[in-house]
Formats: C-alpha cells, structure tokens, sequence
C-alpha cells in the first residue's frame, strides 16, 4: 500500500494477485490495481464506492487534482471514499499482452477469463484483502454489467448499487439484442441527418472517397467504407451528433482528415480487450457467433446509414494491431459462454438499487434494461431523454445526485 497526496485529495495505493481462472484451473495469476480516493481527514471508517468503468477493457480514470477530477468522482466524495479499479488486462492491473508464441486456442483460451465473471471474483477478493464488510457500486456501461454479475453472486457483499446507462439483458439471445441496437442506430442516424441535412451527401461523398482508397489512416492502411460508417458510435454519447457533424463538414483532402477520423472511430485505438471480448458480455449462456454481421439489416447497403458499437470480423483484419488475434477472435465467436446473471439469485435480491436509464441509448438499450429492472424487487429505474450513453460525465451532480437519493429514499 502506497499513499500519495495530490491538492485536495489522498490517494491510497492497493495491489493484490488474483487468478487468471477462478475455477481454480491452472496456476497463472495476474496482479489487479486499485486506487482509493479520499479527501484529507476521511479515515477507513468512511463508506466505501467502487467504481466498475465502462469498456470491456478500460482502465479507472485518473485523478488529477480536486478541481480537476471527474464530475461524478467530486460528487462522490462528498458521500464516500472512492475505489477507482483497473480492470485485470487494463491500466497498472497486469496487462493484455500480445500473446506472441500462444496459438490461437491458446490465445482465445486465456482471453475468456476478461468478462464480467471473472471482474467480479477479483473485486471480491479485493474487498476482503481492503477489509470492508459491504461497499457500493457505481456501474458506468460495462460497469454496470459487473454490478449485476455482483448482485447475481455476491449481494450480501453490497450496500447498494448505482447503474448508469449499464442494466444488461438477463437471457436475451443475443441476436435480439444486436437486432435492436441497430434499429435504435438507425433512429439515431436519421435524427442525426434531419439535424444536419447536408451531412447525408457529405457521408455519401466520404463512403465514395473510401471505396477510391482515397483516405488514409495514421498507421497507413486505407479508410475502409464501412470504418468511416462506424463513426455512428458517437450517436450514442451527448453531443456525438455534433462531432459526426463538425468531422462531415471538414475537406477529406486535408492531410488531417485521417487522424481526425480515426479518434472518433469506436474500435480503432482503443484496448483490443474492447474487441475481443466485446460481443461476448452479452453472451448470457449462448455463442455470439459474430452476431453484429449475421443481423445487420438489409437496409445497411444504404451506405449512409452509420453502425454504432457494432463488431465486425473485418474490425480485426483492418486493424493491424487486431489482426494478429483474428483467429482467437473466431474462436471466442464459436464459444457457448456460461451464464452471467441469476435471475432467481437477481429475483431474491434486497440490497438497495437505482438505474439511470437513457431513453435514446444506443449501445444498452432502454427496453432491456427495464426488463432487467422487473427482475430485481429493489432495483428503481429513472428513465430520462436529457442524456445519452455518458449522462454522468456530462451532468454528474444531476445524475449522480439522483441515483444516490433514489437508494436512500430521498427522491
């Protein structure tokens, strides 16, 4: 344990080993980081927040200094002292490596212990090694995939629990589930183009540019079509329409253009976690079997329809940083995943819950979530149209606030 100060905040150092396979198969064993926030003069007898970040494969955020932290994190500490995890595979937690020397069995073998389940059993062995008898969750996206995991195996763990834009389905075929994201996108998109009407003959140009090789990435490939397209993930976050917007009106000429795209493209740059194991967090006891292409609807060869956070197998083999895990990805799509959740443990459930849940949310779908949300007896949705996807980073007082009222009965 290390304690460091920074203006305005103690921050307090944790580090445990955990096992790679919590069934106890095989010896291997990664270490999992964890960073306490407090303010000065808060002591262990404080409550305690875990923070469960979005991803798969996203590292905790880091604090800076009291004015500068998170919205939601300044929120939180008027009430508790924070635990900002990395994930195993993210941040200072041990890392995903290339893998080199692993056949592909081998490599789809080891990346199957990165979902929820396995998050969850290296949180509880950190919350028994910090010596907290019950702590709170605040599930951001995937965050919130883990807590419901943690509900479904560890409630008597829980104080209560906190879900933004994160209730996922319990038992959906995840055809279903891709089926729907797509409508929702295409929603969105055509909200998006009656916002901004000169945007649809600028996409249409742009697709028209890439089909002609015409674009550039940073690592040098090409700007596929169907990449450029992909830039309707930004659909699902308060103020993504504006930035689709502000790239369609710049020249694709320009010789920023490709670096400019490849920020705002959802697969591209950020942890292959976030690829590979993707399409598997909605695997609830069933193979994803490349779900995202099989549904993807016959309306898609308009070719200014965006995609938002949906994989694809072309994302690993025009990605060369992905492309070496193309075969282990294959592998992992013909997986026949264990179940997530419980929904006669969810069913039993007493531990104080509340969900802000994003009525135009593209990536966990409102309808899911509130179907989710009839199966725990205690768990209170707030659906709202004021935000998107990263409603608590936009506006973390009215968010945050709410959800924390809701679970103790103030709101």
């Amino acid at each position: 344990m290390r304690i460091e100060t920074i203006p305005g905040l103690v921050l307090i150092e944790h580090e445990i080993e955990v096992p790679l396979d919590h069934l106890g198969g095989g010896s291997e064993t990664l270490t999992v980081f964890a960073r306490e926030v407090r303010r000065p003069g808060d002591h262990d007898d404080r409550d305690a927040l875990l923070f469960l970040q979005g991803g798969p494969g996203g590292e905790s955020p880091r604090p800076i200094d009291l004015p500068m932290v998170p919205g939601w994190l300044e929120r939180a500490l008027q009430d508790y002292r924070v635990i900002l995890l990395d994930q195993r595979g993210t941040g200072r937690s041990t890392p995903m490596t290339a893998m080199t020397g692993m056949s592909p069995q081998e490599q789809a073998d080891h990346l199957a212990h990165f979902r929820a389940d396995s998050i969850v059993e290296d949180v509880e062995l950190l919350r028994v090694h910090l010596g907290i008898e019950r702590w709170s969750l605040l599930g951001q996206s995937f965050g919130g995939f883990c807590s419901l995991r943690y509900l479904s195996t560890h409630p008597g763990s829980l104080r209560e629990v906190l879900f933004t834009g994160g209730v996922p389905p319990v038992g959906l075929p995840v055809d279903e589930v891709y089926a729907a994201t797509f409508a929702r996108t295409i929603e969105l998109t055509e909200r998006h183009y009656a916002r901004f009407p000169g945007d649809r003959d600028r996409m249409r140009a742009l697709v028209e540019r890439c089909d002609a090789g015409e674009i550039r990435l940073p690592h040098g490939g090409p700007l596929s079509a169907r990449q450029a397209r992909s830039i309707g993930s930004l659909l699902g976050m308060t103020g993504g329409s504006e930035r689709i917007h502000y790239l369609l009106e710049r020249d694709p000429a320009g010789l920023g253009f490709g670096h400019e795209v490849a920020s705002l493209l959802p697969f591209s740059g950020h942890s292959p976690l976030y690829v590979l194991v993707h399409e598997a967090c909605y695997a609830d006891g069933q193979a994803t079997r490349w779900a995202s292409a099989r549904v993807q609807p016959a309306a898609y060869e308009d070719p200014t329809l965006l995609t938002a956070e949906h994989l694809f197998p072309w994302h690993l083999s025009e990605d060369p940083l992905l492309a070496p895990f193309a075969e282990a990805a294959d592998l992992l799509a013909e997986r026949e995943w264990p179940r997530l959740y419980d929904p006669n443990a969810l069913a039993a459930v007493d531990v104080p819950c509340a969900a802000a849940v994003y009525y135009d949310d593209p990536y966990v779908l409102r309808e899911h979530s509130l179907a989710t949300a009839e199966l725990v007896p205690t768990l209170r949705p707030w659906i709202t149209n004021a935000h998107l996807h990263n409603g608590v980073h936009v506006a973390p007082d009215e968010v945050l606030d709410r959800l924390i009222g809701m679970v103790r009965g103030r709101v």
